[in-house]
């Protein structure tokens, strides 16, 4: 509460003995406490950081209502812990090209043969166990959209741009980014950041040390905004999935961040819903370089697309896709997912099973209760 107010801590404990001895709780109004303006915080940035040589220059200066030092100082730490990024002015220089040829070392020659309608889809990949594909004996489908998805991956990868994975949950776009991801080449740097719902800025510095492998944070939020500069000076992809769980002072913490000058990182969003999030932050919205949409399977991809994915399909009858489509499917990929693991504990076993109608009912019903 007195970071909040921006008074001490001796001062509010004051506050509530006066209450209980008087048992007025709102005779008088709270201080508001001493706001930093833009140019006084730019000075601070000016100084390095330094608190007490800002506070010799406003007295140097003669500005009026000049603070005491340590009522200065819990004022920065109160807007640094509200997600008030300070950047530090650092000697100007001539500005060198982070990457000499950044879009020649893609590697997206990656898929090895063509399946049924004109999809493409994997055989052998060396790298395919970083993509999760929740059936034993599946394929994952490269379709024109996983295409898409792994040529954007690889652009904002490699100029370190920022790019938002969205659309509805269960249309298979954990998937496709794994797939994406699992396709750059080695040297690039991925790092996950595991994001709770609606973290906090400290929260969210804490868990991009953990995803920068950085052993430990300064207890100093200005200490640990220039270790966090420092570790993303080198090329690195950080990816935010459930993108939809930041709130806007987490998203433009990572803006501020992206935008150092110092840092060479690449920023990629996704979720169901994190167009929308990202939306709330115009600043951060501007600067997305790609917004790529997930759809469902349409009813024409999905017989392929299943047939090349788990080779059960093949033996289905084309009414009988069709019937799943219609009933259970709705081009949701994770509910044909999973169908399919269903139908596998089903036929786990037998020489030659059959997939058949009645199967089909009996399967989909453990998804939607009784058709």
């Amino acid at each position: 509460m007195a970071d909040t107010v921006g008074v001490s801590v001796r001062t509010v404990w004051r506050w509530l003995a006066e209450a209980n001895a008087t048992g007025e709780v709102d005779g008088k109004p709270a201080r508001q406490g001493y706001t930093m303006s833009d140019r006084t915080w730019a000075l601070l940035a000016a100084v390095g950081g330094n608190v007490a040589e800002l506070h010799r220059r406003m007295l140097a200066c003669g500005e009026e209502g000049v603070p005491p030092l340590g009522t200065l100082h819990r004022v920065v730490r109160r807007d640094r812990l509200a997600g008030r990024v300070l950047v530090i002015e650092r000697e100007p220089g001539l500005a060198e090209p982070r990457r000499t040829d950044p879009l020649a070392e893609l590697g997206l020659a990656t898929v090895s043969g063509a399946g049924l309608g004109g999809q493409v889809f994997l055989r052998e990949q060396t790298r395919l166990a970083a993509v999760p594909v929740l059936v034993p004996g599946a394929q994952v489908v490269v379709t024109p959209v996983v295409a898409s998805v792994v040529q954007r991956v690889a652009h904002v990868a490699a100029v370190g741009a920022v790019a938002c994975l969205y659309g509805d949950a269960g249309h298979g776009k954990t998937v496709a980014l794994q797939y994406a991801l699992s396709q750059l080449p080695e040297p690039v740097r991925v790092r996950r950041v595991h994001v709770g719902v609606n973290p906090s800025v400290p929260e969210l510095r804490r868990v991009l040390a953990e995803a920068l492998e950085l052993k430990r944070l300064p207890h100093s939020t200005v200490a640990a905004d220039l270790t966090l500069l420092e570790a993303l000076r080198r090329p690195r992809v950080l990816v935010l999935d459930e993108a939809q769980r930041l709130p806007a002072a987490a998203l433009e913490f990572l803006r501020q961040l992206w935008d150092h000058p110092d840092t060479d990182v690449a920023l990629l969003f996704a979720g169901a819903g994190a167009e929308r999030a990202l939306r709330r932050v115009p600043a951060l919205a501007s600067r997305v370089l790609t917004w790529e949409l997930v759809p469902r399977l349409s009813p024409a991809e999905v017989g392929p697309v299943m047939e090349a994915f788990h080779p059960l399909w093949g033996q289905v009858a084309p009414g009988d896709v069709a019937w799943v489509e219609e009933h259970v499917g709705h081009g949701n990929f994770r509910t044909w997912a999973k169908v399919t693991s269903h139908l596998t504990a089903e036929v786990y076993g037998q020489a030659r099973p059959v997939v058949d109608r009645r199967l089909l009912e009996r399967v989909s019903a453990r998804l939607t209760g009784p058709l």
